[in-house]
């Protein structure tokens, strides 16, 4: 009698408490929302399947046809393509951070000219925002200088002269 009293306390643990520990529930849904119905199996195993599916894709940069062929299906049986999706397959260039993936995939004799190109375009666009800043500063000088004397010489034209 004792053992299964046990045996059901253990149950009710492991189906209610245990499940609340291992996975708590939120606040209760407000009145107007609508609950959904419960998945079967079948259709639970088919979301997760797609899940992870669509995880392992999200590690890939450029989500293409092949990792979501039912996105580009509905394009294929129309001609009409977004100009959106015609520049992303056809003109993409590689950006900075995938080149340097690649790069390392390479080894260290593809890596070092990559990072070599990296900071050399890094120190010219740093050098290129200094000239235009000192030559602005210059500007701004000169401007200053200019109106300094401008106000020096317009008070000497006003004074009357001093005969000596």
């Amino acid at each position: 009698m004792k053992l299964k009293v046990v045996g059901k306390k253990l149950y009710d643990y492991i189906r209610y408490d245990l499940k609340e520990i291992a996975f708590p529930s939120s606040l209760p849904d407000p009145p107007h929302i609508k609950k959904r119905r419960k998945l079967a199996w079948q259709e639970r195993f088919l979301v997760l399947k797609e899940a992870c599916r669509l995880y392992a894709a999200s590690w890939v940069r450029d989500i293409g046809p092949d990792l979501r062929p039912n996105d580009y299906k509905k394009y294929e049986e129309s001609d009409d393509k977004p100009d959106g999706a015609k520049s992303k397959t056809k003109e993409k260039e590689p950006s900075t951070l995938e080149d340097l993936a690649v790069a390392a995939r390479g080894g260290m004799e593809t890596l070092r000219p990559a990072l070599q190109r990296v900071y050399m375009t890094r120190a010219s666009a740093y050098r290129d925002a200094l000239k235009s800043f000192i030559e602005g500063y210059q500007e701004g000088i000169q401007q200053v200088m200019e109106k300094k004397e401008d106000s020096k010489s317009q008070p000497k034209s006003n004074a009357p002269k001093n005969p000596s």
